[in-house]
């Protein structure tokens, strides 16, 4: 297959198009070469390239900004992915959308399968959920790969964040009622492929594995654990550490459709951030 990446140049898509590249051609296009927010731009580009499939990791991300940039996040996570879209339905190329976890309440005790009915506690998981409704919309053929907790070489994550404070502060504070899964750029890369391989369109959860009780909290003790370090670290409420965008307190996404569906096997959680862990202390970070 010939595969178009939207939004090259970010932190998912830096570790997709060398996955995507195993066995297919991968082209992507960055902010600079494809404007999202203009279907002009989408349709030049597009229709430069004349993919197989496209694959949309273009995203506004910043969660608590998004409360107050609506406009900007509705215009790049909605309305960017209408364009495309819209022009994925008048060429008949399907469309592979990167979505999120934050488009679910966090009300479940359980995993939240591709079955259950979304309902965002954030703008930031509204724009996304629009964006997901576009898709569905206008397309027959598409894939929906909903993941959560994404981190990788490039671009701001929370591992990074941890590793930066780490140096700066003897104690650290973090949350420990808001439970979900980590996820490491290269895991759902792999899941992305065998997706788009398996031909078979619909809604998929992609995330490393955990046991579904897994707080920041936890994962900032092993990210410190594996990197050597000693900082004390205290686990706090939600309300302790108030954020301009709420969060779901429970958003572990059940994997069990892709598992069935694709040849994808979720790595477990802690053996994924090992690997990216000892990646970065070659220098490949």
């Amino acid at each position: 297959m010939k595969i178009f990446v939207a939004g090259a140049g970010g932190m998912l898509s830096t570790d997709i198009i060398p996955v995507l590249s195993q066995g297919h051609t991968c082209v992507g296009a960055t902010i600079d070469d494809m404007d999202i927010t203009s279907v002009d731009s989408v349709a030049s580009v597009v229709d430069k390239h004349s993919p197989d499939i496209i694959i949309n990791c273009a995203a506004y991300t910043n969660v608590d900004a998004a409360e107050k940039d609506r406009d900007i996040a509705m215009l790049v996570n909605a309305t960017g992915t209408q364009h495309l879209a819209m022009i994925c339905a008048e060429r008949d190329i399907p469309l592979c959308h990167v979505s999120t976890d934050y488009v679910f309440d966090g009300n479940s005790t359980v995993p939240y399968t591709p079955f259950d009915n979304p309902d965002p506690v954030n703008f930031y998981g509204y724009s996304k959920l629009a964006g997901e409704k576009y898709v569905q919309w206008l397309l027959r053929k598409f894939y929906i790969v909903r993941t959560s907790w994404l981190y990788g070489r490039f671009g701001k994550n929370f591992v990074k964040t941890i590793l930066d404070l780490s140096g700066r502060m003897d104690t650290l504070r973090v949350v420990n009622d808001q439970i979900g899964s980590p996820t490491w750029t290269v895991s759902i890369s792999h899941g992305i492929k065998a997706i788009v391989e398996s031909g078979k369109y619909g809604i998929y959860h992609v995330t490393d594995a955990t046991d579904g009780t897994l707080s920041w909290y936890d994962f900032t003790v092993e990210i410190l654990r594996l990197s050597g370090k000693t900082n004390n670290v205290i686990p706090v409420t939600t309300d302790e550490f108030p954020r301009p965008a709420k969060r779901p307190a429970y958003s572990v996404l059940d994997l069990s459709v892709t598992k069935y569906s694709t040849p994808f096997k979720p790595r477990p959680w802690d053996e994924a951030l090992a690997e990216y862990l000892k990646s970065s202390d070659k220098g490949i970070l």
